[in-house]
């Protein structure tokens, strides 16, 4: 049931609105003063409070308007007054009122408004709730150097319209990062569309894409919107992109030159806006040098590159993940949070995880479900496979020069880390030019200002 708050200094109004809104079906309570009404929402939660401007003693209602922002309460407050003017009325919505209203009071259109009030109030609750849970959902966890270098990375990337390619192992988060430079962009309030090419098959995915008209081919009985047209204004997270066929390659690299294409089966081009962000598990050098992707194609994609690290090479993150993944898994599963022991959470941390952070996750989420035991000790771990020893750090790569990209990637990372991503302070405590560092950075995928 939603409750209702009255602040009037009147007890007949009091009493009259509270007699109308209970047979609506809200309960609700009283108060004489500001001073009582800051006291009330304190200790209740309240969907709607109706308050006077003119209270008899105390502070206004203006002022006790202020002082619930101020501490932080949504409640939807609707300004009620005898003395109503256009300078009270906007004062009272620049401080957040969601309606105006003046006595006498007419009963039906206070209902409408406290009821249009509750409503609104609803539905931006939910609307937070669910853009809690998303962000919950899609938390970058980690302190490491190479993720504090990834975040900073994106906090300078993610205001502007460039183009991203983010590079990295399967598993290790790529649709993070792309959610997060999404969520930090002026596209932010915009949708964030997605498309995997690897998981449509390939006779579908210009469809997907680009849309197609009605009789397009067999089967297109009605006219459908593509990828690109949806996120018009927006951002669109192209997964897997070295998948792709020649011919989407043709006509991706069209349209990322004009912002425009022809759905399929039409010759009317349709113009969009739309920042793309792209992620691949693929050494694209490699498919270029084949023939299997445009090198035109993958200069437009890779304005910015990114490099997500894989999980052996931040181990210590593993104990944060570990308690990100209990906390979410025994939530979701209405359990209460598990207690790993150090022995488990050393084994964990110890293992290689060449499924990176997903294969991580799902370890976690089948000891929270599997497990009845509230402490989890190595006996109750799953059989992880694979070696579990931390490889040499000189012997884990397959040549010499991934070998020494690999180190001086994590040198320069956390000289940037250390010089809070200063690449002209960080060139001049390592003795070398700043343009030399520069182009190394490009070259290893790590942009800095």
């Amino acid at each position: 049931m939603n409750s209702i708050l009255i602040v009037d200094d009147e007890p007949g109004i009091r009493e009259t609105l509270r007699g109308v809104l209970e047979d609506e079906g809200f309960a609700v309570d009283l108060a004489a003063t500001g001073e009582e009404c800051l006291k009330l929402v304190e200790e209740n939660t309240y969907s709607c409070i109706l308050l006077d401007i003119w209270l008899g003693k105390g502070i206004d209602g203006l002022n006790t308007l202020k002082k619930l922002r101020e501490e932080g309460n949504d409640s939807a407050v609707i300004m009620i007054s005898g003395h109503g003017n256009i300078e009270s009325a906007v004062k009272s919505t620049k401080l957040g009122a969601f309606d105006f209203i003046e006595k006498p009071l007419s009963l039906e259109r206070t209902i409408v408004t406290v009821k249009n009030a509750v409503r609104q109030r609803e539905l931006e609750r939910a609307n937070e709730q669910l853009q809690q849970e998303l962000a919950d959902e899609y938390v970058m966890v980690g302190e490491s150097i190479a993720m504090r270098a990834l975040r900073k990375q994106i906090s300078i990337v993610a205001p502007s319209d460039g183009r991203v390619l983010i590079s990295g192992e399967s598993g290790t988060g790529k649709e993070l990062v792309a959610r997060a430079i999404h969520s930090q962009s002026k596209r932010k309030n915009s949708p964030f569309v997605e498309i995997n090419s690897a998981a449509i098959p390939e006779e579908l995915v210009e469809s997907e894409l680009f849309g197609h008209s009605k009789g397009a081919f067999s089967g297109a009985n009605s006219a459908k919107k593509g990828k690109f047209e949806i996120a018009d204004g927006a951002t669109l997270f192209l997964d897997e992109i070295g998948d792709m066929s020649s011919r989407v390659q043709a006509k991706m690299l069209r349209v990322l030159e004009e912002q425009r294409f022809e759905p399929v089966g039409s010759n009317k081009p349709i113009k969009v806006d739309v920042r793309v962000i792209s992620a691949t598990n693929k050494r694209l050098d490699e498919l270029i040098e084949n023939g299997n992707f445009r090198h035109d194609l993958f200069y437009r994609l890779n304005v910015i590159p990114f490099q997500v690290p894989p999980l052996r090479e931040r181990l210590e993150d593993v104990p944060a993940l570990i308690d990100h993944f209990n906390r979410k898994f025994s939530s979701d599963n209405g359990k209460k949070v598990k207690v790993f022991t150090e022995a488990a959470i050393e084994k964990l941390s110890n293992h290689i995880w060449p499924g990176n952070v997903r294969e991580l996750r799902n370890t976690i989420e089948r000891v929270i479900i599997m497990t009845t035991k509230q402490k989890i000790d190595v006996g109750d771990l799953p059989e992880l496979g694979f070696t579990e020893e931390k490889p040499s750090s000189s012997f884990r790569f397959p040549s010499f020069k991934e070998a020494t990209d690999a180190y001086q990637r994590e040198f320069i990372l956390h000289k940037l880390a250390e010089f809070d991503g200063n690449v002209s302070k960080a060139a001049e405590d390592m003795g070398v030019d700043r343009s030399h560092l520069y182009r190394r950075m490009r070259n290893l995928g790590i942009h800095g200002r």
